[in-house]
C-alpha cells in the first residue's frame, strides 16, 4: 500500500474523483451532513476519534484554484464544519485542515475540509 506522500504526489487534477462518486451515490456513504452546496462524511483512514470530511458537491480542484467567486461556497464549507463538528461533540476543540497540492498532502483532487479531534493535536502538524 502506497504511503500517504506516495498518494499525494501522484494524484493528479481533472476528471472524476472518489468525493463526484460519493456525491452522486456511486458510492455509498452515511453522510453526517448534507445540503445543496456539500456533504460531510467521516474519513475511511482517521487520524483522530474523530474526523470527517466536508466536501463541496462543486468540483473545485484545490484551494489554489478557487475562484474569488467561491467565496461564499469556502465560508460554508467551515460553518458546515463548525455544526457537525458540534453534533459530534467536540467541545473541548478540533482542528480544520485544507490540504492544497501534493507537497500540501491533497490525495484527492477535489478541494476538501478535514475536521479532526477528539484527542489532543500536537504542533507543528506534519
Amino acid at each position: 500500500m502506497a504511503s500517504e506522500v506516495e498518494l499525494a504526489q501522484s494524484a493528479q487534477p481533472g476528471g472524476d474523483t472518489i468525493f463526484g462518486k460519493i456525491i452522486r451515490g456511486e458510492i455509498k456513504t452515511n453522510f453526517l451532513y448534507e445540503d445543496e452546496q456539500c456533504v460531510a462524511f467521516n474519513d475511511i483512514a482517521p487520524q483522530a476519534p474523530v474526523h470527517f470530511l466536508v466536501v463541496p458537491k462543486k468540483q473545485i480542484v484545490k484551494l489554489s484554484d478557487a475562484q474569488d467567486s467561491d467565496e461564499q461556497l469556502l465560508g460554508h464549507l467551515l460553518i458546515v464544519a463548525r455544526k457537525v463538528a458540534k453534533d459530534k461533540g467536540l467541545n473541548n476543540g478540533y482542528r480544520v485542515v485544507i490540504n492544497d497540492g501534493p507537497f500540501g498532502g491533497q490525495e484527492v483532487m477535489h478541494i476538501h475540509v478535514h475536521v479532526v479531534g477528539g484527542r489532543q493535536m500536537g504542533w507543528p502538524p506534519g
